[in-house]
């Protein structure tokens, strides 16, 4: 007979095999129930805006400035609804992206320790701060100041933002190595002009995945945008003026929406989801970028 020792050794390595068989198991399950949701996605926005882009026609669907689904003869041109969004979310990024990257730097490079484990906690609850309550807080702070307008959906967006920018780009300053702050020191440089011309040029890569990530998040925000923007849907003249996004037009209309109406909104649904795509493919780009030398 073996001895009992090597008896166990088998028990707990052949066990060690199942559980890993398992596991194994559990995260091919896991994976192949994403892509199956992702293409269900896809195929529901194919099947049911296609066929309405079609029939309305690509050029006077994404190019036309007339959005009247309930007039006679009815006009679905989103061309508004796509400056709408370009010019809110173009707006977001100018107020969140340079506030939410020299608080990154603050954080990585010049934070006290008692302050950081104050600060960063409540940066990770702002992201975690439901759209509507953002919304709450728009309508009670920002439109009266400024109005339902172009101007109040940036503003509250590039709050929205702030979380995205600050963690993405702040893991990319802590990424790079510490030879570059100290050899700008050692030229002479003071802490800051090395954090600026040293450390953030090295982790340039990293900070623009953060900002094109929060891009992503601008374009897709709904409920906060309807609640602030004004919806009022036609082509934008001027920052303190109402505009409608690409989102907020599906949300306000799909309750009532039938037949041709119906499916321009899934249509716009498939121009939003084109748009993320886009997005997030420029952020694989990014991560596929030669890596920071370690010497």
């Amino acid at each position: 007979m073996e001895p009992r020792d090597q008896m166990n050794q088998r028990t707990h390595a052949s066990l060690q095999a199942i559980r890993e068989t398992c596991m194994h198991g559990v995260f091919f399950f896991s994976a192949v129930v994403a892509i199956l949701a992702l293409a269900l996605i896809c195929f529901f926005l194919l099947v049911n805006g296609l066929p309405a882009i079609g029939t309305i026609g690509i050029s006077p669907f994404l190019f036309t400035q007339e959005w009247s689904p309930t007039n006679v003869p009815s006009a679905f041109g989103i061309l508004p609804m796509i400056v709408g969004s370009l010019y809110v979310t173009a707006g977001a990024i100018s107020i969140g992206v340079p506030i939410g990257i020299l608080t990154a730097v603050f954080l990585a490079q010049g934070c006290p320790d008692k302050l950081y484990r104050v600060v960063k906690p409540a940066i990770e609850l702002l992201a975690g701060i439901p759209s509507v309550v953002y919304g709450l807080f728009g309508i009670g702070a920002i439109v009266p100041i400024i109005g339902n307008s172009i101007l109040s959906a940036s503003v509250l967006l590039g709050i929205m933002i702030l979380p995205t920018v600050i963690v993405i780009a702040e893991s990319a300053l802590r990424a790079v190595p510490e030879q570059y702050y100290e050899g700008a020191r050692a030229l002479g440089a003071g802490h800051y002009r090395a954090v600026f011309y040293a450390i953030l040029p090295a982790a340039k890569s990293g900070v623009f995945a953060g900002v094109v990530l929060s891009v992503g998040r601008a374009v897709g925000e709904t409920m906060a945008v309807v609640m602030v923007a004004g919806n009022q849907a036609r082509m934008p003249v001027s920052l303190l003026k109402g505009v409608r996004t690409l989102t907020a037009n599906i949300v306000i209309e799909m309750g009532y929406a039938a037949d041709l109406h119906r499916g321009a909104l899934i249509g716009t649904g498939v121009v939003l989801f084109v748009c993320i795509i886009v997005i997030n493919l420029s952020v694989r780009l990014l991560q596929h970028e030669e890596s920071i030398p370690l010497h």
